[in-house]
C-alpha cells in the first residue's frame, strides 16, 4: 500500500529526543526556548510561542484578538474542524463563508465581506495545502478586524495578520506527533498567549521541541522534493481537476496533493485506488455541514465549498515518494 503520508525519522531526529529523555527535563526547558527562536527566525516573525497543538494556537490567538460571547468570527467551511471550533471554545459564532472555486480552495475576498456584521470581531483565513490565500489584511483593516491565520498547512509562510497558527502534528510537513505554534509581530497578544499557556495546559514538551529542532533544517529540502512531486503530478493528472495552478506550486510548501472528480464517482473512484494499492483520503468534508453547526448555528448555502467537499481526494504525498510510486497512483486514477 502506497500510503497517502509516511514519516521518516532521521538518526539526529532520534539522537535528539534521546538526548533529552537522558536529561530528565522533559517541560518548558532549553530545547522550547530554543526552537521558538529559530522558528520565530525561519518565518521572520517577533514572537513564536511553542504550543501543544495548533488547535491550542487557534483557540489563544482568537482569544488575544478578543474574541467572546456575542462576537462572530468568519471562518471557511473548507478546512478542519479546529478553525470553527477554537471559535465555539471562545463563547462565540463562527460565521461560514465561500471559497473562490475549485481552482483556489480560501476564502473568496468578497464573500467575506458580504458576511461582516457589527458583531464581526475577526476573520480567519486558511492557506489551504500550503498554498497561501489570498490576502485580506487589507479588507479586515478597513473594518478594524482581525485577520488570523491558519497556518497548518503552510509552515513556510509568516505573519501577515495579528496572529498565525502552525501544526506540527504528525502528517505535517515538520512534525513532531502533536504539537502547535502561535507566531505574532505584536508585543502584547505574545505576553497574552505565554499566559494563557500555562493555565490551558498548552505547553509543547522538550522531547517534541528537540525533535523539532533536529528537522527544521531540513525543511526546504523536504518542501523542494514535495514541488518537484507536485509538478510530476500535474504534468501527468489527465481528466481531474487539479486546483491552484503551476505557478503557485513555487510559493506553497506542497503539503497534501488534491484534485477534485465528478462527485457522483469519488467513492468508486477511491475504493478502486485501494484495490490497486493507493491510499487516499478526504480533506475536507464541508464543516458547515456538520450536525453540531447545524443545529446550533443553521447552514449557509456555499455552494462552491459543497462542490469541491463532495469532489475532492486527497493523492499520496512525502518527500520520499518514488517515481514508481507516483505513476502507480496515476495509473490507478486513469
Amino acid at each position: 500500500m502506497i500510503p497517502l503520508f509516511d514519516l521518516r525519522l532521521e538518526e539526529p531526529d532520534i539522537e535528539a529526543v534521546l538526548d533529552v529523555l537522558r536529561s530528565g527535563e522533559l517541560a518548558m526547558g532549553a530545547r522550547v526556548a530554543e526552537f521558538e527562536a529559530a522558528f520565530a527566525a525561519h518565518l521572520g516573525a517577533r514572537h513564536a510561542i511553542a504550543l501543544s497543538s495548533c488547535t491550542a494556537a487557534l483557540h489563544l490567538a482568537y482569544l488575544a484578538a478578543g474574541v467572546g460571547p456575542g462576537d462572530e468570527v468568519i471562518v471557511p467551511a473548507m478546512t478542519f474542524a479546529a478553525t470553527a471550533a477554537a471559535v465555539v471554545y471562545c463563547g462565540a459564532t463562527p460565521v461560514f463563508a465561500e471559497i473562490t472555486g475549485p481552482h483556489e480552495l480560501a476564502l473568496d475576498p468578497a464573500d467575506v465581506e458580504r458576511r461582516i456584521t457589527e458583531r464581526t470581531k475577526a476573520v480567519c483565513t486558511v492557506h489551504f495545502a500550503g498554498y497561501p490565500a489570498t490576502p485580506l489584511r487589507e479588507l479586515c483593516d478597513a473594518h478594524g478586524l482581525a485577520l488570523i491565520e491558519d497556518s497548518a498547512h503552510a509552515p513556510l509562510t509568516g505573519v501577515s495578520g495579528l496572529a498565525a497558527a502552525y501544526s506540527f502534528f504528525s502528517n505535517k510537513v515538520l512534525a513532531c506527533g502533536e504539537g502547535g505554534l502561535l507566531a505574532t509581530d505584536d508585543d502584547a497578544v505574545a505576553e497574552r498567549v505565554r499566559e494563557l499557556r500555562g493555565q490551558y495546559g498548552y505547553k509543547l514538551d522538550e522531547p517534541r521541541a528537540a525533535l523539532l529542532l533536529a528537522r527544521l533544517p531540513r525543511i526546504h529540502e523536504d518542501v523542494a522534493r514535495r514541488r518537484e512531486l507536485t509538478r510530476a503530478y500535474r504534468a501527468r493528472l489527465e481528466g481531474v481537476t487539479v486546483p491552484y495552478d503551476d505557478a503557485a506550486v513555487e510559493r506553497s510548501s506542497c503539503y497534501v496533493m488534491p484534485v477534485l472528480v465528478e462527485p457522483e464517482r469519488r467513492d468508486a473512484l477511491r475504493e478502486h485506488l485501494r484495490e490497486r494499492g493507493v491510499q487516499t483520503s478526504i480533506l475536507y468534508p464541508a464543516i458547515h455541514e456538520f450536525t453540531a453547526y447545524r443545529e446550533r448555528f443553521g447552514t449557509p448555502s456555499l455552494p462552491r465549498t459543497e462542490h469541491v467537499a463532495r469532489a475532492e481526494i486527497t493523492l499520496p504525498l512525502f518527500p520520499h515518494m518514488t517515481e514508481a510510486q507516483l505513476d502507480q497512483v496515476v495509473e490507478g486514477l486513469r
